[in-house]
């Protein structure tokens, strides 16, 4: 019913109209467990949760590009002034994709040490992986340090 009364009142109807009809919708659910299923299935680019206990629901959240947690949360807020960004994943990328950010111009490096008693330990898990790889070599690697 308020969508019905306030689209057609708004500057925008037109555009609004056309999200509400091309990129948006409406899912009734059981409960809460239900809707959290579909929030991560549909992994939406805005989020709002507003719950009695909307931070613990969203807490549960895995897939959405930004949560707007609350009644006093709107994504307009998230969008100009939060600290959020407003260039999210859309179209359900939200399941691997994070929005911008810094971190996104960053180069990651990663840094790998092992003691010898932990690539024992961690080598049959390497050799099964390996060996299904049919990375062969892969395996030697570890086994002339384990088994020298």
């Amino acid at each position: 019913a308020e969508v019905t009364r306030q689209v057609p009142a708004a500057k925008n109807h037109e555009r609004i109209a056309a999200a509400l009809t091309g990129q948006s919708a409406m899912v009734l659910v059981r409960d809460i467990e239900q809707g959290i299923e579909v929030v991560d299935a549909w992994a939406a680019e805005h989020l709002e949760i507003v719950t009695a206990d909307a931070d613990e629901v969203a807490a549960r959240v895995r897939h959405a590009g930004a949560i707007f947690v609350g009644p006093y949360a709107p994504v307009t807020l998230g969008d100009y002034l939060a600290g959020s960004n407003h260039v999210l994943p859309t179209g359900g990328t939200a399941r691997h994709t994070s929005g911008l950010s810094v971190y996104s111009f960053l180069r990651q490096q990663h840094v790998v040490t092992a003691s010898a008693e932990a690539l024992a330990a961690s080598a049959p898990g390497v050799y099964a992986l390996g060996t299904a790889e049919d990375l062969h070599a892969h395996v030697e690697a570890v086994r002339v340090r384990v088994d020298p």
